[in-house]
């Protein structure tokens, strides 16, 4: 048995004891189903895209008070006269995530901007703000609500019973899960994943951060505004009590517990927290003999051991030991033929591919880097050298895209790239690698490498969630596989990229930037780690991409290395060049030898 059986015999069983559970139970579930649906929500949110919110119930809120406005309100009924009646609560929920969009599109530009804790302090804020705007409106009932909400209904078959809407519910919840896996398997997924680890390697690798923030922002709050149309038209009543902070809290909770970076583990958290909140909410007064919110106080203690004791949750522990027991899953046949990829022309041998004229960045009154001037060429392997502190970080940041020139030129294949955004160099061919190794450290060899090649494709979310990419799918990681074998990778191609040493994470690195198929490579201390015939190997790849035609620039502290390998040399000392040449007139030059050695030591040499 593998996971999708056990998946499949778990939604069956669901279905089978379905007409047994009695009207408490399916209340329950129903519950949990829609809790769920936010909770999932949270989880790419949050625990996938990195993005902590405490807003959701207010979303929530919209989804249930837009239907409940629309099919209740005598302006809309009237407005909506000549339409059956069993056609508002649709209409409701299209206008419930029209709104929420634009809600969240406009929540989401004021708030993602921010960083570190101010983030989640503004969701508290605009969720509180909702919140009062849904009790201080009279046209929604202020905090009275709306009663006479109507059932759903479909070809004239109304949902009114908590069994039969519960079916929609969970129908709607898990394919929203199977949407959203087939997104997080995808070219769209891998983005995802890179913007909780590290923006400004996406950005490197060609991804539009804030766009992918936004999107995950706003899918968020449409499938809570999903999970609202769905309570409203289960209680049919509306008011503003389900929607306030302590539930949005409660949301993020049950995401947490559940496991923030798994799906199931948003049903997981949404069940835990529903049953016990049901259970303490008996147990807890009989036991201390009064009534009170007594259960936040349990929550409060719950989430503080499994933080401790299990950080991402419990759904990864319990699949752990689930796995034991299960045979892996073996990928399946893509269905699609394999298309085409995008690809860079090579420029031809000798032409300036990436051009510094004058590049000079001062930090307040600290100068970096003093009128740079560095040009790489194609079919060459150029290298910058320098002491420890002499600029070569901030020089490589600001030729990528990384970090702006206070003045000078950079120029990449003819083109300027003042102002530029570092996914803009990568568009035109450039591929990098870190100095600190960015990889996204649970997913595997493969994931990490095909992210690399984000650009050469162009399909999105909603292709990806359909499975209507698969073409693209197989090319891209069919174009990580060469890569991942070119570099000498392949026994790690499954391996998660953290458990490899630090040597092979470089490598993966290497690999992950010529998926790109770029036109020129920066490499940041590749040889970092790696051992002598490790070394050897990565020197004769980069010998073979210097034949194909491949601009590379090494930054490197192995002289060994360097000397052997480069074609021209640049040494910056203190921001500055100070020598530009071959290797042998680079090691020759008295200025070079004093920078690295010292004045007494050449004057003694002398």
């Amino acid at each position: 048995m593998t996971r999708r059986h056990l998946t499949w015999l778990a939604i069956l069983l669901l279905a089978l004891c379905w007409p047994l559970f009695g009207a408490f139970t399916i209340t329950l579930v129903n519950y949990i189903g829609l809790y769920s649906l936010v909770a999932v929500g949270l989880v790419m949110l949050t625990g996938v895209g990195g993005i902590t919110s405490f807003g959701q119930a207010a979303f929530v809120g919209l989804g249930a008070y837009a239907t409940a406005w629309i099919c209740t309100s005598p302006t809309a009924t009237q407005a909506l006269s000549a339409l059956p009646a069993g056609v508002l609560p649709w209409l409701g929920l299209l206008l419930g995530l029209v709104v929420t969009a634009l809600i969240a599109w406009f929540l989401g530009a004021v708030t993602l901007p921010l960083a570190g804790h101010f983030l989640p302090l503004a969701t508290l804020a605009w969720g509180l703000s909702l919140y009062y705007i849904f009790g201080n409106l009279e046209g929604l009932g202020g905090f009275t609500g709306i009663t006479g909400v109507p059932p759903l209904s479909i070809a004239g078959y109304e949902l009114s019973s908590p069994r039969v809407l519960g079916v929609l519910i969970w129908a709607v919840l898990l394919l929203a899960i199977w949407g959203l896996h087939n997104l997080l398997d995808s070219r769209e997924g891998r983005a995802i994943r890179a913007l909780k680890s590290g923006r400004v390697m996406a950005e490197s690798m060609g991804v539009d951060t804030a766009r992918q923030r936004m999107k995950l922002f706003v899918l968020a709050a449409l499938l809570s505004a999903v999970s609202g149309w769905l309570y409203a038209h289960l209680q049919r009543f509306v008011n503003p009590t389900p929607f306030d902070l302590n539930i949005g809290i409660e949301y993020l909770f049950m995401a947490v517990v559940g496991g923030s970076g798994y799906l199931w583990g948003a049903v997981l958290g949404a069940t835990l927290i529903t049953l016990l909140k049901e259970q303490l909410q008996d147990l807890l007064p009989r036991l201390l003999g009064a009534s009170g919110n007594f259960e936040v106080i349990v929550f409060g203690l719950l989430m503080l051991l499994v933080l401790q004791r299990a950080p991402e949750g419990l759904w990864p522990l319990i699949a752990a030991w689930v796995n034991k027991f299960l045979k892996p899953v073996k990928p399946r046949a893509q269905g699609a033929a394999i298309v085409a990829l995008a690809r860079h022309t090579l420029p031809p041998a000798g032409q300036v591919v990436l051009q510094a004229k004058d590049v000079t960045k001062r930090f307040s009154g600290l100068v970096a880097n003093n009128d740079v001037n560095l040009d790489v060429k194609s079919g060459e392997v150029h290298a910058l050298i320098g002491p420890n502190g002499a600029g070569k970080s901030t020089f490589f940041n600001m030729i990528s895209g990384v970090d702006d020139p206070t003045s000078g030129t950079v120029t990449l294949l003819g083109q300027a790239m003042a102002g530029k955004p570092s996914r803009a160099f990568a568009a035109l061919g450039l591929g990098r690698t870190f100095q600190h190794v960015r990889l996204l450290g649970q997913r595997s060899v493969l994931e990490n490498v095909a992210v690399g090649a984000h650009l050469r494709a162009r399909r999105g979310w909603l292709a990806a969630m359909l499975r209507a990419d698969r073409g693209e799918e197989a090319a891209l990681l069919a174009e990580a596989r060469h890569q991942i074998e070119r570099c000498g990778l392949t026994q790690y191609i499954d391996t998660p990229a953290a458990s490899l040493p630090l040597g092979q994470q470089r490598i993966v690195e290497i690999a992950r930037a010529l998926a790109g198929q770029p036109s020129i490579l920066l490499l940041d201390e590749p040889a970092a780690g790696l051992r002598h015939l490790e070394k050897q190997a990565l020197a004769q790849l980069l010998t073979q991409l210097r034949a194909e035609g491949l601009a590379v620039l090494v930054v490197e502290h192995d002289m060994e290395f360097v000397m052997n390998l480069a074609d021209r040399i640049t040494v910056l000392e203190f921001g500055t060049v100070i020598a530009l040449g071959t290797p042998a007139e680079v090691q020759a030059n008295p200025r070079v030898m004093e920078a690295y050695l010292g004045s007494d030591v050449v004057g003694a040499a002398a």
